[in-house]
């Protein structure tokens, strides 16, 4: 569909202009002979797992990619998903109703689009980062490498493995001043001359500002690495996680903004109604075979059990000025069961005076998806809301007439389904060296998608199967070996069933998936060794089938369009100061032509550290998050813009023993960085003081 172009796109265009042309001056200035280095957080280590499937450079990808190393993870005292995507430009952090990981990817939400070493990992949880080597954050639609999904981008976890001939461990301890507390060990021993175990364990204990929160984590992975032959390795893993935590749901809204008066109050229980359980066992092979030289195969499968359930109660209703509010809430179990097989081939050859890199890949999901939804229900008012008075703490038993009332999680059964997943996708890639500065990338990926839904309250079934062709490409034009120009074109696409698989009505099981469609243009350069920079804008759109409800044909309609500019500066800017710059403004429609929830108009993050000696360096870290919409095409339900300072400290006290002190809100500001809808607003985190060591050995 043809766009034309609005103001906002003519000045992002205008400023990727100006500031190509700014940076690649220097670029320009550095000979083009010089051997390119690579170092950590500038390849995607996809040589070691499937995250791109080939082994390929940052500055070669046609695509905005972030990196977030387990050093970078440490630094800036990241604890969670959410910590790392505040300082991550083109995405931004949703309340996942207080019980999971949600990111916003360039104005697409998601909880699903999660991976681990490059496999799927859609469960709704929150997830640890104990066992993390690197964050990896790809930003645009590309159901070429990760399947159905990834509409907006994706995130993936690469996880640490045993390591040969190495011994080494770390012990980390970590307080603040709200309660919380955490530890984590990480060993690493070799077992013979060609095998290695490394054991990874962490417990957290969780406090923060609100009322009533609290939780506790545990996670146990230990790995095995074995040398099976010269060219073959396999790494085996096994996770085990035990969460338990307090759900928030946040407050309510007045005249379109967050009741800031009731910041203090926590509107839902203290007596143990809001709360969330994840346990679940993750088993993980990993065969990786070298050929030759020019050939590589890797085989992983996985196994996975998750038992989750949350249950909460939030605000449904509120009028300005009233003392009162209606409360609603539910209960709901989800067991999944996941087995995954996915196996590439990386070939590079020679045909003519072009070097081909190809990739074929497979892939086959099996998944058991078994969820109830029960709906609160009070003894007074015989239905799932009650109105209750607005106190610190309100009083649940007590509603706003001042008669007692009880409320059961487990009579009203709202909705029980069974589903099965089966997917099988295979894929193919063609990354194409024409000359040393031209780079084409071509391929796609074939998915078949089969889902029944099994209505079990009422009896009845539903089944789709959706088969989709997902292409991908790009150029890239490199004037020098450190910088490169670049364009591509991606695709993906989400069944009518959803990202959590809980249900399909007839009239969605009737309809085609979701397809979303992106073009992107960019620079990336590495402007040093050790410090890069990319500068992308990005026009991205849905197309929804719709059926008429009059003559019932089919149509196609334009969903959400976003398209906005991404700008990142990372590294070393000289020997004592690093630096992490984002920018990010984006802008977007939905398909009645308002705009959307949940897309700052702009967000900026800087987080700079300087090294005053060889033994003491400190940090600043600052975020600042532009207005956004709480609810779709609703310009007067705002959620306002925001600014937070960080400060760092670090001191190196012995060469095995650091302790470090990390200041969160140093201004003390009163924001809110999300809602999950009108009346649930979550509130920032005040002034809060984390202290860490970590003793190496």
């Amino acid at each position: 569909m043809e766009h034309s172009l609005n103001t906002q796109t003519i000045v992002n265009l205008q400023i990727i202009g100006l500031l190509s042309i700014l940076f690649i001056i220097p670029v320009l200035a550095v000979e083009d002979d010089i051997e390119e280095v690579v170092v950590k957080g500038k390849v995607l280590y996809a040589d070691q797992v499937n995250a791109l499937k080939t082994p390929i450079a940052v500055l070669n990808v046609p695509q905005s990619v972030s990196i977030i190393t387990d050093e970078d993870i440490r630094k800036q005292g990241f604890r969670q998903i959410e910590d790392i995507i505040r300082y991550t430009p083109g995405v931004n952090a949703s309340q996942g109703e207080g019980h999971r990981d949600s990111v916003v990817f360039r104005g697409i939400r998601s909880t699903a689009d999660f991976f681990q070493d490059g496999i799927r990992d859609d469960v709704q949880y929150h997830r640890s980062l104990y066992n993390v080597e690197q964050i990896e954050i790809l930003r645009g639609p590309n159901a070429l490498l990760f399947g159905r999904g990834g509409a907006g981008g994706a995130l993936n976890r690469v996880t640490k493995k045993a390591v040969f001939a190495d011994s080494f461990g770390a012990i980390d301890f970590g307080f603040d001043d709200f309660g919380a507390t955490d530890i984590a060990l990480d060993y690493n021993i070799p077992s013979s001359s060609n095998s290695a175990i490394r054991l990874m364990i962490h417990g957290d204990v969780l406090k923060n500002h609100r009322d009533f929160y609290d939780g506790d984590r545990l996670g146990i992975n230990p790995t095995l690495a074995i040398q099976v032959s010269d060219r073959t390795t396999l790494d085996l893993a096994y996770e085990y996680a035990d969460h338990e935590r307090y759900v928030d749901r946040g407050i309510p809204t007045e005249n379109g903004k967050p009741v800031k008066r009731f910041s203090n109050i926590t509107f839902s229980d203290s007596k143990g109604g809001n709360f969330s359980l994840l346990e679940a066992d993750i088993f993980r092979a990993t065969l990786s075979t070298d050929y030759s030289n020019t050939t590589k195969g890797n085989l992983a499968i996985i196994s996975s059990e998750f038992k989750k359930m949350y249950q909460n109660y939030y605000v449904a209703e509120y009028s300005a000025g009233e003392s009162v509010v209606t409360v609603d809430g539910y209960k709901d179990p989800t067991e999944r069961d996941n087995t995954i097989i996915s196996a590439n081939l990386i070939n590079e050859l020679e045909i003519g005076s072009t070097t081909h890199t190809l990739l074929f890949g497979v892939e086959v999901i099996d998944t058991f998806n078994k969820n109830e939804r029960y709906d609160a229900y009070w003894s007074t008012s015989m239905s799932d809301t009650e109105t209750f008075n607005i106190k610190r703490p309100i009083n649940f038993l007590l509603n706003s007439s001042g008669f007692s009332t009880i409320n059961d999680f487990n009579t009203d059964l709202n909705s029980q389904t069974q589903s099965e997943i089966e997917v099988t996708s295979f894929f193919f890639q063609d990354q194409i060296d024409v000359s040393k500065y031209l780079k084409l990338l071509i391929g796609g990926r074939h998915d078949n998608f089969n889902i029944t839904v099994k209505d079990l309250k009422n009896g009845t079934a539903q089944a789709r199967e959706d088969t989709e062709f997902s292409p991908r490409a790009g150029i890239i034009f490199k004037p020098i070996e450190k910088a490169s120009f670049y364009f591509s074109y991606s695709e993906s696409f989400l069944p009518r069933s959803g990202e959590q698989f809980k249900s399909l009505s007839p009239i969605s099981a009737a309809l085609d998936p979701d397809i979303f469609e992106s073009s992107e243009i960019g620079i990336k350069m590495d402007v040093s060794d050790n410090l890069n920079f990319t500068l992308a804008y990005f026009d991205s759109e849905q197309l929804i089938a719709a059926r008429d409800s009059m003559s019932g044909e089919t149509s196609e309609i334009v969903g959400l369009q976003v398209d906005g500019l991404e700008l990142e500066v990372k590294g070393e800017i000289n020997n004592r100061m690093n630096v992490v710059f984002g920018y990010s403004s984006l802008d977007g429609r939905t398909f009645k032509g308002g705009e959307p929830r949940e897309i700052p108009d702009s967000t900026l993050s800087l987080f700079a550290t300087y090294e005053v000696s060889d033994n003491f360096s400190w940090a600043l870290g600052y975020i600042q998050q532009g207005e956004s919409n709480i609810a779709n095409d609703n310009p007067d339900l705002i959620l306002p813009k925001f600014t937070r300072v960080d400060l760092g400290a670090y001191y190196q006290m012995t060469s095995d023993f650091s302790i470090q002190i990390n200041i969160e809100n140093l201004m003390d500001e009163l924001y809110f960085p999300h809602s999950h809808s009108t009346h649930q607003v979550s509130v920032g985190e005040p002034l809060n003081i984390r202290v860490s060591a970590r003793k190496t050995f």
